[in-house]
C-alpha cells in the first residue's frame, strides 16, 4: 500500500481529499500546516507529498524547500495544491523541484489521475540504467516520460529555424539548455582548415547544449538545423535550478552524461581504424538508428553528400563513390538528396 502524505490548512479540503485517497487504497496521513507536515515527513516517510502553497507557520515553498535539503527527503514526489494557476507560482515551484500542480477546485478523478501518474514516474526513475547504448536509450525514453524539463520548456521561447540555420556557434558561451520540438538539428566541429565533422544527431524531443553548459565552457561544437525546425530555449538558471532542486533527475542526467561520451568515444575509434566503407555504412546506420523506430522499413531522408563526409571524416568525392556503390548492391537508393535505406541489417554487418 502505497503511503501518501496530504499537508493542508482548510480542514473541510483535508478531510475530503484525504477521503477520496483511501478509499482509492492509499495509506493517509495528514498535517494541517507546513510545520508539521515537515515533521511527520519524516516518521512517515511517504511515497508521494500533497502540499497546499498558502498555509500558516510555514507555507508550500517553505515545505518544499526544507525536504529538498535532506537527503532522505529530497526524492519524494511532490505535487502542490493551489487556488491560483498564475505561471509564476507555477514556475518557481517547478525551479524549486516540485513534481505537478493541481488547481483547486479538483475532482477526485484528477486527484487520483494526477497521483498514480506521479507514483509511476517515480518508480520508473528509481531504475538503474546499464553503462551501454541501450541503457542511454532507455534512460532517455523515462526522461520523456518523467517530462519535468519539458514542462519548464513550455512557456520558455521558441525559436523558428530555416534550413541550415545557426542555433549555436564552437566558441561562443551557453546561456540556455535547447530542446528540440520540430526537425533535425547537426552538431559539427571544424579544425584549422575549416573542414567539418559532425559529432551529433538532434531528433525532435532531444535536449541538447547542456554538455558544455555544464562544464561552464565555450560550446566545443556549433549547431544547425539540418530542416526547418522549433527549438525551444531554456534558460540556464532554470536548469540548473531543477538539477539543483531535484536530486533523481540529476543523478539520470549524470549517468547519460557519462554514456554519450562513451559513446563520443566509440565513434571516434570507428574514425580511426575502420575503412571508409565500414564508416559510411556506420554513417547509414546512425540516421537510420536517429530517425526511425521501425528498423523493418525502408527508411529514407533528405542529406547532403558533405553532410554524410563529415560524419565519416573522409572527402565528399569519396562518399559519392561509396554510395554509388551501396546502391549498386541494393543496399540504398538515391534520388538527389534524398537517401533511402533498404537493407539496413547488412549495413549493420558490414560495419563490424
Amino acid at each position: 500500500m502505497k503511503k501518501i502524505l496530504l499537508i493542508e490548512d482548510n480542514p473541510e479540503m483535508r478531510e475530503n481529499t484525504a477521503e477520496i485517497l483511501e478509499l482509492a487504497n492509499y495509506k493517509v496521513e495528514t498535517a494541517k500546516n507546513g510545520k508539521e507536515g515537515v515533521q511527520l515527513t519524516s516518521t512517515f516517510q511517504p511515497d508521494l507529498i500533497i502540499c497546499d502553497i498558502m498555509m500558516p507557520e510555514l507555507d508550500g515553498y517553505g515545505v518544499l524547500h526544507l525536504l529538498g535539503k535532506d537527503e532522505s527527503t529530497a526524492n519524494i514526489p511532490f505535487v502542490f495544491l493551489t487556488a491560483k494557476a498564475e505561471k509564476e507560482d507555477y514556475r518557481k515551484g517547478m525551479t524549486m523541484g516540485a513534481d505537478d500542480y493541481l488547481t483547486k477546485p479538483y475532482d477526485d478523478v484528477e486527484l487520483l489521475n494526477i497521483v498514480e501518474m506521479r507514483l509511476k514516474k517515480s518508480e520508473r526513475l528509481k531504475r538503474q540504467f546499464e553503462r551501454s547504448a541501450k541503457g542511454l536509450d532507455q534512460f532517455i525514453e523515462e526522461a520523456k516520460s518523467f517530462d519535468l524539463i519539458a514542462k519548464l520548456a513550455e512557456d520558455k521561447k521558441v525559436k523558428i529555424l530555416k534550413k541550415k540555420e545557426t542555433i549555436y556557434t564552437e566558441g561562443s558561451y551557453p546561456s540556455n539548455v535547447f530542446f528540440l520540438q520540430k526537425g533535425k538539428v547537426k552538431a559539427y566541429k571544424s579544425n584549422g582548415s575549416g573542414k567539418e565533422y559532425i559529432t551529433d544527431l538532434f531528433k525532435e524531443g532531444d535536449f541538447f547544449g547542456y554538455l558544455d553548459l555544464l562544464q561552464g565552457e565555450p560550446y566545443q561544437e556549433t549547431a544547425i538545423a539540418l530542416e526547418e525546425a522549433e527549438v525551444s530555449m531554456i534558460p540556464k538558471d532554470d536548469f540548473f535550478n531543477l538539477l539543483q532542486g531535484n536530486r533523481e533527475v540529476a543523478a539520470k542526467f549524470i549517468r547519460m552524461l557519462s554514456n554519450e561520451i562513451k559513446d563520443r568515444e566509440e565513434r571516434l575509434l570507428h574514425l580511426a581504424y575502420n575503412s571508409v566503407r565500414k564508416r559510411v555504412a556506420q554513417a547509414l546506420v546512425t540516421l537510420v538508428q536517429r530517425y526511425q523506430e521501425d528498423r523493418s522499413k525502408p527508411f529514407s531522408m533528405s542529406i547532403t553528400r558533405e553532410d554524410i563526409a563529415s560524419m565519416v571524416g573522409t572527402a565528399t568525392e569519396t562518399v559519392i563513390r561509396t554510395l554509388s556503390d551501396f546502391k549498386d548492391e541494393k543496399l540504398i537508393d538515391m534520388k538527389g538528396s534524398l537517401i533511402t535505406v533498404f537493407e539496413y541489417e547488412k549495413l549493420v554487418r558490414m560495419r563490424n
